[in-house]
């Protein structure tokens, strides 16, 4: 009796938490219309409407189709819309036309989600979801939070780019940011461990495994560089003079035009403003400089005498720093000066949700933290996001480090 108990308050807990994270991609599109959601701004970023479906397809395809008894899908045809880059589930409408997919419609997609929900809901209450079944659900949840911060990031490229420059929600009251003077901690040279250690508590793949690397003695900038230092970088020329920048990251500039970061925009009286998920907004010199490329902030670093930090630099700092750290969590994504690469004795997992992570490791750096829009507990210390180095609209922005 007191094992049956124990189950049903287990599966309770599993079901609340399941049902929890879904709702929340819900209430980010709720004050959305129809049109905002099917909306494709640029083949990096993805409709609202898609990330709804997809990720209610990441359960329906990796979950309800192996543990569902007498599985149907709700849409075959869903199958191929809703796939992202699995390339062992089979095709994939192509990503660059998942605007074109006016049908299907909003509704549907929703009822797509209540269905599905319905279904998980079931098989978690059945006692069909083994040991197995659970990793898979709780990488599912976790795969929605990374597309909750899509939602926002790929919805603030979208409105920035309608001249009515309109708002996502009204701006909440709030006490301006105080600017802190940039100090610098100090760490001597060690061999440290960094990746995620096992035991409880959810890491992807990529975090895997924890290992020892040697770092030489470095400095940590204390917080964030804020709007007002890059201005500075902005004003005295950095984005005009070649010496600050690798040869990649100029031609990206001159080829793109780039003169400032992606959603700041000049005044005709020479002040600036900021376009933000609350509208345009003049630029809070005090608040961390946001949505920068890899190429932007390795600049800047150089035009201020430091450099990007290494992820094992970050992440060892962080570590020691604790509650002393400012901004490491929950303001901007910081980029390192890592490749996104395996660790020492990665192995990618089997099957299909083996291409989660593994086959990206090329051509892309890590950044470390989390950002604003980062669902409320999903960063941790192991955290190893990542994007090509041109990337710029995600909420990405600067530590400084300096070799001691």
């Amino acid at each position: 009796m007191r094992n049956e108990i124990a189950l049903a308050i287990s599966n309770a807990v599993v079901v609340d938490d399941y049902l929890r994270v879904r709702e929340y991609s819900m209430i980010l599109a709720a004050p959305l219309s129809e049109e905002d959601c099917c909306a494709q701004s640029m083949p990096d970023a993805s409709p609202v409407k898609w990330h709804l479906a997809h990720t209610s397809w990441f359960f329906e395809t990796f979950i309800l189709e192996q543990y569902e008894r007498g599985f149907r899908p709700f849409h075959p045809a869903f199958r191929v819309l809703f796939n992202s880059y699995y390339d062992g589930v089979g095709d994939k409408h192509p990503r660059p036309q998942r605007g074109m997919l006016t049908r299907p419609s909003l509704a549907e997609v929703r009822d797509y989600r209540a269905d599905v929900d319905r279904r998980m809901q079931a098989l978690l209450q059945s006692g069909d979801c083994d040991a197995a079944c659970l990793r898979l659900l709780e990488l599912g949840m976790q795969h929605e939070q990374q597309h909750q911060e899509l939602i926002l990031t790929d919805l603030k490229h979208l409105l920035s780019l309608n001249p009515l420059k309109p708002f996502y929600l009204p701006r909440a009251l709030q006490a301006m940011p105080v600017q802190s003077e940039l100090e610098w901690h100090a760490f001597e040279a060690d061999v440290v461990e960094i990746g995620h250690g096992g035991g409880t508590g959810f890491c992807f793949d990529n975090e895997l495994p924890r290992h020892r690397q040697f770092v030489e003695a470095y400095a940590l900038g204390s917080r964030l560089i804020s709007n007002i230092e890059y201005l500075m970088f902005v004003e005295q020329g950095g984005y005009e003079n070649p010496a600050h920048w690798l040869s990649a990251g100029w031609e990206w500039r001159c080829a793109n035009k780039v003169g400032h970061p992606l959603y700041w925009h000049r005044q005709a009286d020479g002040g600036w403003q900021e376009f933000t998920l609350h509208g345009m907004l003049p630029l809070d010199p005090h608040a961390a400089v946001l949505h920068l490329s890899y190429y932007e902030a390795d600049a800047y670093a150089r035009w201020a005498g430091a450099r990007l930090p290494t992820e094992a630099e970050w992440e060892h700092a962080a570590s020691l720093l604790g509650n002393e750290g400012r901004q490491l969590f929950g303001t901007a994504w910081q980029w390192t000066s890592s490749s996104y690469a395996p660790y020492p004795g990665y192995e990618i997992p089997a099957g299909a949700v083996g291409e989660y992570n593994g086959k990206f490791m090329v051509n892309q750096y890590v950044l470390r933290g989390s950002s604003g829009a980062t669902p409320q507990g999903h960063s941790r210390l192991s955290y190893r996001n990542f994007f090509p180095a041109a990337t710029c609209w995600q909420y990405s922005g600067i530590r400084l480090a300096r070799s001691l």
